[in-house]
């Protein structure tokens, strides 16, 4: 799908060609932009992720016409399963999907370059071109020992969580993630008669983290960890980890659980057990540098308590094709896309007060064993999903005494 040669120039560069890189792309291209598109890495191409979608990635797929291109792909799922320490269970339901990034990422790829984007890889960005004034002129990119560099009126850094890029665009101010993940495919086709929800299990043996198995098309799942708070951050950004074996605790997931215990025993695995940095809660990064926009998880918008960022990745990549085709003055663009990130940020802030559950799983028992007394919490919690109803208020401590008053 790439392109021959890399342009001399272009109204945008997009730099990373994940979701919300192509949204950006895709959009843009669509309103008459030159848009180049790269990536260091050739499509398509594996990612590390759930690849669970919930409505605010049905909500942004649809607007960028590739829905029905995905739900022809994706298992649908029509409820997820809340599982505590003590094995209590609770269903909520949800218009919920599951897609390989692999397939995911394509679909929105190949929709960008339909819609006139020209896309190109393996590229690496290597930094910023600047013209006298400070304000980016272009970027520069490597692949091998070719070096280019392409003139542009923005860039746009859709770079995923490594910082690498932000580092050499010198907008990154948290070096380290804020999470880590691991996950794997297993095929077990029996299994997929009897696990129709998408399961997410807390337990001691998984702080601060939860687990999940997640399934897929062709009797595929998706099964792994996931950790908030992996590093701790120095001053200067940068940071030590913490002692955290991602790979231990995938290992007491399937020792706890017994549902993952029967998925590994009796599945069969589809590539090995892979790990990625996450970035939470739109924070690590300057959103923005004159000529430039930085987008997706290189601006943090995976949420903090679920490790959910499909959605909102999407969803910024499109808040900055609105900002970049707003015809404002430069300045006036980078104002409007800080603003739409600013009016997201208090859900991000809601979400990493949520995350308080998964440090103390005993109040996964609680919210369960009351959701599983109270049709009205269930309704909440559906609501958290549909982004109706706000996730902090079951970690709060006016939340957490209205849990244990008595049932209504």
């Amino acid at each position: 799908m790439a392109g021959m040669s890399l342009p001399a120039s272009c109204d945008v560069l997009v730099v990373g060609a994940g979701p919300a890189g192509s949204a950006c792309a895709q959009m843009l291209a669509r309103a008459g932009q030159q848009v180049c598109l790269v990536d260091q890495q050739a499509f398509p191409r594996e990612k590390v992720c759930g690849d669970g979608l919930i409505p605010d990635a049905h909500a942004a797929l649809a607007r960028l016409g590739v829905a029905q291109a995905v739900a022809a792909r994706a298992h649908p799922v029509p409820r997820v399963a809340c599982i505590g320490p003590r094995g209590g269970r609770v269903e909520v339901p949800a218009r919920l999907a599951v897609l390989p990034r692999r397939e995911l990422d394509q679909i929105l790829l190949e929709a960008a370059v339909a819609a006139g984007a020209d896309f190109q890889a393996p590229w690496r960005f290597e930094g910023l071109l600047s013209d006298a004034l400070g304000r980016t002129q272009g970027a520069t990119l490597r692949q091998g020992a070719a070096v280019h560099e392409i003139s542009a009126r923005w860039v746009v850094l859709a770079t995923g969580a490594v910082p690498q890029a932000l580092l050499a665009a010198g907008l990154c101010r948290r070096r380290v993630p804020s999470g880590v993940a691991m996950r794997g495919y297993v095929r077990h086709p029996a299994m997929a008669a009897r696990l129709q929800a998408m399961e997410v299990v807390w337990h001691r043996s998984l702080r601060p983290g939860y687990g999940w198995i997640f399934p897929g098309p062709d009797g595929v799942f998706n099964i792994g960890v996931g950790i908030a708070h992996s590093h701790s951050t120095l001053g200067d950004g940068r940071g030590t980890k913490q002692e955290v074996n991602l790979r231990a605790v995938f290992e007491a997931f399937c020792r706890h659980h017994p549902t993952a215990r029967a998925l590994v025993d009796g599945g069969e695995w589809v590539g090995d057990l892979k790990g990625a940095p996450l970035r939470f809660t739109l924070e690590g990064a300057h959103w923005s540098a004159p000529g430039v926009l930085v987008t997706g998880e290189a601006a943090g918008s995976t949420y903090s308590f679920t490790g959910e960022g499909i959605g909102k990745a999407l969803e910024t990549g499109m808040l900055a094709a609105d900002a970049l085709l707003s015809e404002a003055a430069d300045d006036a663009v980078r104002l409007r896309y800080e603003a739409s990130l600013s009016a997201l940020k208090p859900r991000f802030d809601l979400y990493e007060k949520a995350n308080r559950i998964n440090a103390h799983p005993w109040i996964a028992d609680l919210v369960i064993w009351r959701a599983q007394r109270s049709e009205g919490l269930r309704r909440r919690m559906s609501g958290m999903l549909e982004e109706t109803a706000s996730p902090g208020d079951l970690a709060s401590a006016r939340g957490l005494l209205k849990l244990m008053l008595p049932i209504r």
